[in-house]
């Protein structure tokens, strides 16, 4: 179905598999408009319940923007809106009602690993490395790296990584926070689809409130606010009556989304 992607549903799964093995995984404009569609119908599919995102081989997740594109940008305007559509796609991908895993199996540079950080969770193998190196080529990161990285690892660190282009291993980015596990890379997709499935068990609604809430704060909206009247929705949901009946009952809780 898609020239640059592998998309592979299975049991309330997709698994959407960045498919440029011989460029390491780099971005082409078309694989983030391929990329938008995939998250786009994702979203749209009752039973697809969460997605896991890595790389085609066992070298990088994406290991940047395709930079043999770039020669085509020849002013400020057709460059910015170049970053515009990576953050577009991106930000749908950090907007999306459903859990998005990263699962970073490789080098995850430049707009890769701002693809990481664009998903909800990061679960690294040990051959794991991130960095935004954009300054070595006389640029910036330009898909969200500047605001993302910071807002995952503070404004200190974040700093230094994006004006010095340093990589940081995958152990580095476990005690900075980046990523939430690290683990063998023949147990990484395994691991997704573990905590994938402790998120199955519970409300899809709440689920989806939840990610809301996180989301409202970390674009500087007010997320107590976002929170409460979240929670209110959530109380009163079938899911809702149905969560609390169930524990005062002392069963397990059958959640239907609504």
């Amino acid at each position: 179905m898609y020239q640059y992607l592998i998309t592979e549903p299975k049991n309330h799964t997709l698994v959407i598999i960045l498919n440029r093995p011989k460029v390491l995984n780099a971005l082409k404009r078309d694989m983030i408009e391929e990329l938008k569609d995939a998250i786009t119908k994702f979203i749209a599919v009752p039973d697809l319940r969460g997605a896991v995102i890595i790389g085609s081989g066992d070298k990088a997740f994406a290991a940047g923007a395709d930079i043999s594109e770039f020669k085509d940008l020849e002013s400020v305007e057709a460059a910015a809106a170049s970053g515009k559509l990576g953050q577009d796609v991106f930000q749908l991908i950090e907007d999306a009602p459903k859990p998005i895993i990263a699962a970073v199996n490789g080098f995850a540079l430049g707009g890769g690993c701002e693809l990481s950080m664009a998903c909800h969770m990061r679960i690294a193998s040990e051959n794991a490395k991130f960095g935004q190196p954009e300054v070595k080529l006389g640029l910036i990161a330009g898909y969200g790296g500047t605001q993302r990285l910071t807002q995952h690892i503070g404004r200190a660190k974040a700093t230094e990584l994006l004006l010095t282009a340093d990589m940081i291993n995958a152990e580095e980015a476990l005690r900075l926070g980046l990523v939430n596990y690290v683990v063998p890379l023949s147990k990484l997709t395994e691991k997704c689809l573990e905590v994938l499935r402790k998120i199955y068990d519970q409300s899809p609604l709440a689920v989806a409130l939840t990610l809301d809430a996180i989301g409202a704060g970390v674009k500087g909206e007010d997320g107590y606010l976002r929170e409460r009247n979240n929670f209110g929705k959530a109380l009163i949901s079938e899911d809702g009556k149905e969560g609390t009946t169930a524990f005062l009952e002392k069963r397990k809780p059958n959640f239907t989304g609504k």
